[in-house]
């Protein structure tokens, strides 16, 4: 009998951008065009090299993120897309998603030659409809010019996309961020993604960090959206993530679900083949150590799925599935009584609910506390290691109850 291949996700990272927003702080560069043929020929060396440890794969989602991949160019990130479909087993309804900023997807044509790549979902960075908000952010486009490039898509032939959104701006008020998911919503978007804007110190936020709004303006934005959203028929999936029917995001899935991925470029993360591995943020570094060898990982770590209970309850309760008693007892072999306990006390303060025996999630009340709820989890696990590893000390190997 033929042995199932595994699904796998790719994520490709692309540094570039024409400037810096305030908040970013993921990898990204400014003033560095002249580089991306080398970095796009490092990219397709390195999918190449990986290939054949993939062989016991398929590929049933493609992500091209950033930075800003649209700046790439159509031709550039076709390419990148053939190069994938020679060296990967991939499948016929894998999704194919690009991040774009609105002012560098306005241009039909090259969306058409994109969507004849293959991609089939666009999520385009649009944080907020108030112009404003978004210069007072460094972004460089006009909600009208998000408005256009939606458009544009559907012109291209795009039945997929999805719209970034940001909550808790500067002197942002909750009738603002309202008028910006009316807004959005107007678009039609499948899909949307909201997010509370954090500081981060080594970012320009962090110094005007004071006149953000405070917890509680934040949250009241947050369950305003959940409840905007959902009257609209978006069903919330993931703290952050919105979608209507069978258009969530299969790719930001595998991250929650613990699917594998591979990761290619500078600062993209892998998990793959039992392997969390990460390659260091520098772009000459990774050009370099792929062209002319000695690529080197900056982080790794080897980890059993046996030993991934922490992280499974971690990103299970991030989504509207939640925790599964079942596969968590005969995954981790580890009692469940426990962690429901606990989940029923939650649940008195309306943080968690049961929805069918066995299964517990967490309500939009208990996503806004849920790094709280999470470390509680944890130290019931732990004390429940201890407690049955004193009792095997003991040469006690009954169930403790």
């Amino acid at each position: 009998m033929k042995k199932e291949k595994r699904p796998l996700g790719l994520y490709l990272h692309f540094p570039f951008c024409r400037s810096k927003c305030i908040y970013c702080d993921f990898y990204s560069l400014t003033g560095r065009e002249a580089d991306m043929d080398r970095y796009c020929q490092a990219l397709a060396a390195h999918l190449t090299e990986t290939a054949p440890h993939a062989a016991g794969h398929q590929v049933d989602t493609v992500y091209f993120g950033g930075g800003t991949p649209s700046l790439l160019g159509a031709k550039r990130l076709a390419g990148l897309a053939k190069v994938i479909k020679k060296q990967f087993d991939v499948a016929k309804d894998v999704e194919w998603t690009l991040e774009a900023n609105p002012e560098s997807c306005q241009d039909v044509g090259e969306l058409k030659r994109l969507r004849r790549a293959g991609f089939d979902r666009i999520s385009l960075g649009v944080q907020s409809a108030r112009d404003s908000e978004l210069k007072d952010l460094g972004r460089i486009h006009t909600f009208r010019q998000a408005v256009d490039a939606v458009a544009a898509a559907r012109k291209a032939g795009f039945k997929n996309l999805s719209l970034d959104l940001m909550y808790g701006l500067p002197g942002q008020s909750l009738a603002g961020w309202r008028f910006t998911l009316e807004k959005a919503l107007a678009l039609r978007p499948e899909h949307l993604s909201c997010y509370g804007l954090t500081p981060v110190e080594e970012t320009p936020l962090w110094g005007r960090r004071d006149v953000l709004p405070n917890d509680k303006a934040q949250s009241a934005q947050y369950l305003a959206a959940v409840e905007l959203l959902e009257a609209a028929g978006y069903e919330q999936y993931e703290i952050s993530n919105f979608a209507k029917p069978g258009f969530a995001s299969r790719h930001n899935r595998k991250y929650w679900r613990l699917e594998e991925y591979a990761g290619f470029g500078p600062g993209a993360h892998s998990d793959f083949g039992h392997v969390r591995y990460a390659y260091g943020r520098d772009l000459d570094g990774y050009i370099k150590g792929v062209l002319e060898g000695g690529l080197t990982v900056e982080e790794s770590q080897t980890i059993p799925p046996e030993r991934r209970d922490t992280e499974y309850i971690m990103l299970a309760l991030r989504t509207a599935e939640g925790i599964d008693a079942a596969v968590f007892s005969n995954r981790y072999r580890q009692r469940f009584e426990p962690l429901a306990k606990e989940l029923a006390l939650m649940s008195k303060s309306g943080l968690a609910v049961e929805t069918v025996p066995g299964h517990w999630r967490l309500t939009p009340k208990g996503f806004l506390v849920s790094n709280a709820v999470i470390s509680r989890l944890w130290a019931v696990m732990e004390e429940e290691k201890h407690r049955r590893a004193e009792a095997a000390a003991r040469g006690d190997y009954r169930i403790i109850p």
